[in-house]
């Protein structure tokens, strides 16, 4: 009770209203604990960030992101912006003297002067090459500027991972094997179609999640045991196959990649010799599927996060749950459902900026941060150059 009462106010400036931002003012508001709010968003479109501000009860809009660096009230800078504007948003963030908190992925390629239209077409290995020297200059800036970076990938909070985390450190078995997914049908935004918006496709887009969330399992398991972490080696495999479908065949897909993979893979040994594989798909019908599955020398754990079956309904047709959330990127409510209850609180979003929120408040690191932000981006792209080379790549971390 009196290390709470002793914290200081947070105050922190959003930036951007789609769909992570909404999550975003809503993980906020839910903290306890700790005096935090949104006290401005900023958001060029005036129309939505009226809405939005008025349903998380924000007091402040702007349309210009240097009013947030420039304003002393805020100490912090919550980006759920584009891809392609994270790095240089943070570094400018964090030389206000602002903690940041950013959306995944960390960072990409998002094209280079004398690059051709479609991005996608670069060199894998020019493009690790830039990611990498981009992701050394981030943590750097991070470490040097005393302020907190807190990487908002929610699975590391969800609680059927952090369930997992306890059962490792409680049992210290050895992990095995690990494999993780994220697929559906398609993002429904078409600036997922080009590289130079998202920095490659599924499996930048969606694996990210299942990648970073084998990462802190590990990193948990070689803790527990007093062992060395480390990622030997990563290979990679990425398809292009709805390019080659005729538009009459591609059913419920919504995906429709230019230059960016629609399906990829990647596995990584560790420097124990155990193994993880990742999956993700644009090309999966049925509603997100997020789970990871932790095999270990003692037993295993299954982490359904979605879909799983809290409730399950039963619609005969679209227009019985028309305006009925029930999980996300499903393309037909008919028939029985997965719905998603708390689904904040079940992929691990309430429990993130709970923590962000204490951070800030007390002074301590994030449990998602600036070291398993950038080791997962660099393997990404380690797994891009693998899938182009055709061989498995040894990894050195930056």
């Amino acid at each position: 009770v009196e290390k709470m009462s002793e914290n200081k106010k947070v105050r922190v400036g959003l930036c951007g209203a789609g769909f992570a931002g909404k999550f975003h003012a809503y993980g906020i508001n839910r903290a306890y604990g700790v005096d935090a709010q949104v006290s401005v968003l900023c958001e060029p479109n005036r129309e939505l960030a009226e809405q939005v501000a008025a349903k998380y009860g924000i007091p402040r809009i702007c349309a210009d992101y240097k009013e947030l660096l420039n304003d002393a009230s805020l100490n912090v800078i919550d980006l759920c912006t584009p891809t392609n504007m994270h790095h240089v948003m943070i570094e400018e963030a964090l030389s206000a003297g602002k903690h940041v908190i950013c959306e995944k992925p960390l960072t990409g390629y998002f094209g280079e002067p004398g690059d051709p239209q479609l991005v996608g077409e670069v060199d894998r290995k020019k493009m690790y090459e830039v990611v990498a020297a981009r992701l050394g200059r981030l943590r750097e800036a991070v470490k040097k500027s005393g302020r907190l970076f807190m990487y908002a990938e929610n699975w590391i909070y969800a609680p059927a991972v952090t369930k997992s985390a306890e059962i490792l450190r409680a049992s210290k078995d050895k992990i095995m094997l690990m494999k993780a997914d994220e697929s559906h049908s398609g993002a429904h935004t078409r600036l997922a179609d080009e590289w130079k918006n998202s920095g490659g496709g599924a499996l930048i887009r969606q694996g990210c999640h299942p990648l970073s969330a084998v990462l802190f399992l590990k990193r948990t398991e070689t803790a527990a045991r007093g062992e060395a972490y480390s990622v030997r080696d990563v290979y990679g495999d990425v398809g292009t196959a709805l390019r080659n479908l005729p538009e009459s065949e591609r059913g419920a897909i919504v995906a429709r990649p230019k230059d960016v993979e629609d399906t990829g893979m990647m596995q990584l040994t560790f420097g124990d010799g155990t193994k993880a594989t990742v999956f993700a798909s644009d090309a999966i019908p049925g509603g997100i599927r997020n789970t990871v599955e932790v095999n270990t020398t003692g037993g295993n754990m299954y982490c359904n996060i979605c879909q799983n079956n809290s409730l399950v309904s039963y619609a005969a047709n679209d227009e019985t749950l028309k305006d009925v959330y029930v999980t996300g990127n499903v393309e037909t409510k008919r028939g029985y459902q997965y719905v998603m209850l708390e689904e904040e609180w079940f992929r691990g979003q309430i429990q993130e900026f709970q923590d962000f929120m204490e951070c800030v408040a007390f002074d301590r690191e994030p449990l998602s941060n600036i070291d398993i932000a950038c080791e997962t981006a660099q393997l990404m792209y380690a797994a891009y150059l693998s899938a182009a080379e055709g061989r498995k790549l040894p990894f050195h971390g930056l």
